[in-house]
């Protein structure tokens, strides 16, 4: 972690700026907004995710890292996909698990985002450099349903449709424990954890985060629940599924070390996805059944 500290003749400011001008590697403006974006840097010890508030003298900058992908060397690769539909403005990939969706620290050329510009090369000016297409994601060991951009048209409609809740979106997942309440909603501020910067938490002064769960049904000691995300925030589910005592089974970083036996990930897939076509307004409705290493835990449940 590197700490800068605001001189007199800086203050005033943007954080973008700032950074950019003082990181001792000479990093780009861009490339101080994506470390901001991704809560990687603190004022004063805090997290700040805008580029554009302005510092002041005295004020201590911690930068915990800079993202080292450069998005002009992203490279298409030949990564399989699952596309379940797909048109001229968008697709939706069935990703399977243990593929990352797009580059970052220890994945550069073996992501989604990899062979998405393969087999659509027009979509790496699509969105965001680093992500191009790419309007949600999905975490590595996270199966399921995601959809991707083809057209910038239909990428602005899209990130707004997520914005404003727009797009329905179902989980399954198999936790410890069984809820005391069948159905419920957890409404819980998240943020980056200030002792591990690779975990999220729940935090007074994070984003607002609410998740809906419903058990289906018990296996034992254990509920497989259906859960739908009304907010969209990193690790959501499965810090939510923590925070009321009812953690992912097979998750090795909210489980609370928790092992599930022959489960190499989380038990945490996209079943369904649900929303109107960002262009021509038609409904559309997708599922995905759980893939083969879920299906063999509920087996050996059961």
């Amino acid at each position: 972690m590197t700490e800068l500290i605001v001189s007199n003749t800086q203050s005033g400011q943007r954080l973008d700026t700032y950074i950019a001008n003082n990181w001792d590697e000479g990093q780009s403006r861009a490339k101080a907004q994506r470390a901001i974006q991704a809560g990687l840097v603190l004022v004063n010890n805090k997290v700040v995710n805008r580029a554009s508030i302005r510092v002041n003298q005295g004020q201590r900058i911690h930068i915990t890292t800079l993202p080292s992908i450069d998005p002009d060397k992203i490279q298409p690769r030949d990564i399989p996909l699952d596309v379940v539909y797909e048109d001229e403005h968008l697709a939706v990939i069935n990703k399977q698990t243990g593929i990352a969706v797009h580059p970052g620290a220890g994945h550069s050329e073996d992501t989604l985002v990899n062979g998405a510009i393969k087999r659509w090369p027009h979509i790496k000016d699509i969105g965001k450099s680093d992500r191009p297409g790419i309007v949600h994601r999905l975490d590595k060991d996270t199966s399921g349903l995601m959809v991707i951009a083809l057209s910038t048209q239909a990428y602005n409609r899209l990130s707004e449709m997520i914005r404003n809740r727009e797009i329905n979106r179902i989980y399954s997942a198999l936790v410890h424990g069984i809820p005391k309440r069948r159905k419920g909603i957890v409404d819980a501020p998240i943020g980056r954890s200030k002792h591990n910067r690779l975990k999220q938490t729940i935090m007074t002064d994070g984003k607002p985060s609410r998740t809906h769960y419903l058990v289906d049904y018990e296996i034992g000691d254990f509920a497989y629940l259906k859960i739908k995300l009304e907010t969209g925030r990193m690790h959501q589910i499965r810090v939510h599924m923590e925070a009321i005592g009812h953690p992912v089974i097979g998750d090795k970083t909210y489980g609370k070390n928790k092992k599930f036996p022959k489960l190499a990930r989380q038990f945490l897939h996209a079943s369904k996805l649900e929303f109107s076509h960002p262009i021509t307004g038609e409904s559309i409705s997708l599922s995905s059944d759980i893939p083969k290493d879920l299906q063999e835990a509920l087996c050996r449940l059961n």
